[in-house]
């Protein structure tokens, strides 16, 4: 009888200290309202309270990172633990003490929500269909929409990392490709206005580089041999103290160089040819002559350009035609030569779209000293768009396109995020200039934004979006 005595108050003792688990873990005795698990060498492992509602799925007993949709084993022989629906499945982290917390939680209770988002609420608790608890919204929580919560922890795996919104000056860069040109006003006609015969050519050619004076060629006109013996005997009676007619103006009418003028008048004769020569330093475009040929008056003999200055038109698209301004810097590079750069700056932006591509021409004046730039070829155009002026941006990875909107996730400090709608300025650098929506000082998420918006589209969608009439 002693005996019996001493073993309840053991019995007792044991399970006072919390030893419940442990006594039927060993005895077989069934605890209600408790579930013990073991470990492989079948000691006491757990022991928590048994859930309610339909099984979710189904753990690895040891609560290893393994899951399973049905009943499983494990190599040893042991069954996967069931875990129900009112068992805790968040994937949030819990602070110590803070399932207390919520237990003790004296906030007054607003309503209860359907736990799937369906658009139901209940003044009461009660459960779904499928058995599922309603979720409690407190006071309070209802003031806060939009705001999405995440814990330290989460904030840390997930990368989250923010930046104060403040003024910079963006460098846009506009990227486009070009064609080098001759300068208009460095190209050249050689030509004659009068009937004319060619005497000889001299031995130049097409793609020779010629400077100012150089002859070209030796040709025979009747009408300026009768224009400068008409202007011979103008200085012949000048000097009787005759005055002059138009000779001397028709020979300048003639075409006839200067200084072939200058030595009819000096030595009283007229030369049977004429040295036709070069009107500027520049390179043969095009030869049309050839020895005895007879030439009618206006027909080209020579073409030639100066190519110390050349052009580069670049096409730049429609849409970034308001980012260029006369006097903009830009870097040609050619296709061929891609290590050389070129600096220069925008001269002139042609005042026409092409039709068929869009785009309209920029003109780039370069320096061509070396004569490296050729008619024809082919370049990439790097011009530099905008102004100087700061602007309030933040950088190209904060802002989430979705095409028809554009939001920036800003940090509210505490793990608290809000999604808000901007509108976008320029682009350049790394940086979107923002006109609208957010202000200078707040702190814009700029990594794993992605993944608070879809916490933030999640939310909306267990709300399901529901109207404050809707609440009891």
């Amino acid at each position: 009888m002693k005996r019996l005595a001493l073993t309840g108050l053991a019995l007792a003792a044991i399970l006072a200290t919390g030893g419940a688990g442990y006594w039927a873990g060993h005895r077989g005795v069934a605890v209600p309202g408790l579930r013990t698990r073991f470990g492989i060498d079948g000691s006491l492992a757990a022991t928590e309270p048994v859930g309610s509602g339909p099984v979710i799925y189904y753990q690895d007993p040891d609560r290893k990172l393994v899951y399973s949709a049905g009943p499983r084993q494990t190599e040893d022989g042991r069954s996967f633990s069931a875990v129900r629906a009112s068992q805790d499945i968040s994937f949030e982290e819990k602070q110590p003490g803070e399932e207390r917390t919520a237990r003790a939680d004296t906030r007054r209770i607003l309503y209860y929500r359907n736990p799937m988002g369906l658009p139901d609420t209940s003044p009461v608790p009660k459960k779904d269909s499928m058995g599922m608890d309603y979720v409690p919204v407190y006071e309070g929580d209802a003031s806060e929409d939009g705001i999405i919560k995440l814990s330290p922890g989460r904030i840390q795996r997930s990368g989250v990392r923010s930046e104060p919104v403040r003024r910079q000056t963006i460098a846009q860069t506009i990227r486009v490709p070009g064609a080098v040109q001759l300068d208009e006003r460095r190209i050249s006609v050689v030509a004659i206005r009068a009937d004319a015969f060619v005497q000889e050519v001299a031995p130049v050619t097409t793609g020779d580089r010629v400077a100012k004076g150089t002859r070209l060629a030796r040709i025979y006109s009747p009408d300026i041999s009768t224009a400068g013996a008409q202007f011979i005997t103008e200085l012949n009676a000048a000097g009787r103290g005759v005055p002059e007619g138009g000779a001397r103006q028709r020979l300048e009418n003639l075409g006839v160089p200067p200084e072939i003028i200058a030595e009819i008048e000096r030595s009283r004769k007229v030369p049977p040819t004429i040295n036709w020569s070069a009107p500027r330093d520049g390179i043969v475009l095009e030869r049309s002559v050839s020895d005895g040929m007879k030439m009618a008056a206006g027909t080209s003999l020579f073409r030639l350009a100066d190519i110390s200055t050349i052009w580069v038109l670049a096409d730049v698209p429609e849409r970034e035609l308001s980012d260029i301004r006369i006097g903009a810097p830009t870097t040609v590079r050619l296709r061929g030569r891609p290590e050389v750069a070129f600096e220069g700056r925008v001269s002139v932006i042609y005042p026409q779209i092409a039709e068929a591509t869009r785009t309209a021409k920029v003109r780039i004046e370069l320096a061509n000293p070396d004569g490296v730039l050729l008619p024809s070829m082919y370049a990439d155009v790097e011009i530099g768009a905008g102004d100087a002026s700061a602007e309030l941006a933040v950088p190209s990875s904060a802002v989430i396109d979705s095409g028809t909107r554009r939001v920036v996730i800003l940090d509210r400090g505490e793990g608290r995020f809000e999604p808000r709608e901007v509108k976008l300025g320029r682009r350049g650098d790394g940086l979107f200039a923002i006109s609208e929506g957010i202000s200078e000082g707040d702190r814009v998420v700029v990594s794993a934004n992605f993944l608070i918006d879809a916490e933030s589209n999640l939310k909306a969608a267990l709300s399901g979006f529901a109207q404050p009439e809707a609440k009891p």
